[in-house]
């Protein structure tokens, strides 16, 4: 039996009864998790990393979704990391997902050079000169660049990823061109990339990307993602992607 601490609740998956321990006084999981754990293609055999793994979302769906060998999270705040181990005992997961806890800016010192397929990331999208911070210190941490950048995780991922291998980040848009030239200057090149818009008439909020150590330049941009038919009412496609 799982000790829940105080605050924390228990969240159903909807996947391979899977469950998740979250405090909402903290920080919970968004949509843009489940999306990006919906736009990673992880094939069989091959090892995963999730930098900035929270409460070990992205890890756990992954497992849930696909034929991967390994999953690792990586988390700095550590009742954040903390969470994510006790869903992964609640999984019945150990041998297939580790939490570790640890700092995005030295991930290249905690694991071998070029010893993931596949990196993850759902990082936070302010820097520190966008918008007011949360005063709440894990809800700032996960919002705002607070403990790292964008340029420490890519510098990070571009060391950890095998030649070839391939990194999934979902972003706002309003930072795509920094996004682009910080992937390219470390060697990860931008290969798919789908916008999400709320709305069908609104402008997207956020945007999903692959890009492949050392691969040639070339982009598919994909069909964009709508999330709602109507207020409350998800588009098909959301509902597959959520396992509902």
């Amino acid at each position: 039996m799982i000790e829940l601490k105080k605050d924390e609740r228990l969240d159903d998956l909807e996947r391979n009864g899977y469950k998740i321990i979250q405090n909402p006084n903290k920080f919970c999981f968004g949509m843009d998790a489940v999306l990006l754990s919906g736009f990673a293609r992880v094939r069989k055999g091959e090892k995963v990393l999730d930098m900035g793994t929270g409460t070990g979302i992205i890890p756990i769906l992954l497992e849930a979704k696909t034929e991967g060998r390994h999953f690792t999270g990586l988390e700095i705040q550590e009742e954040s990391a903390d969470m994510a181990r006790r869903s992964v005992a609640y999984n019945h997961l150990e041998e297939k997902v580790d939490i570790v806890t640890g700092d995005i800016k030295a991930a290249s010192r905690l694991f071998p050079l070029a010893s993931f397929d596949v990196i993850t990331s759902n990082p936070p999208y302010m820097t520190d000169a966008h918008g007011i911070k949360n005063p709440n210190a894990p809800k700032a941490i996960a919002r705002h660049e607070v403990l790292c950048t964008l340029e420490d995780l890519v510098r990070e991922t571009s060391r950890l990823l095998r030649p070839g291998g391939r990194f999934y980040l979902v972003h706002r848009p309003f930072r795509l061109v920094e996004i682009f030239q910080t992937l390219t200057a470390y060697k990860l090149e931008p290969k798919r990339m789908k916008l999400v818009y709320p709305f069908v008439d609104k402008e997207p909020n956020m945007v999903m990307i692959e890009a492949v150590r050392g691969a040639k330049s070339m982009i598919k941009v994909e069909e964009p993602l709508i999330v709602y038919k109507e207020p409350g009412v998800y588009h098909d496609v959301i509902y597959d992607i959520y396992g509902y």
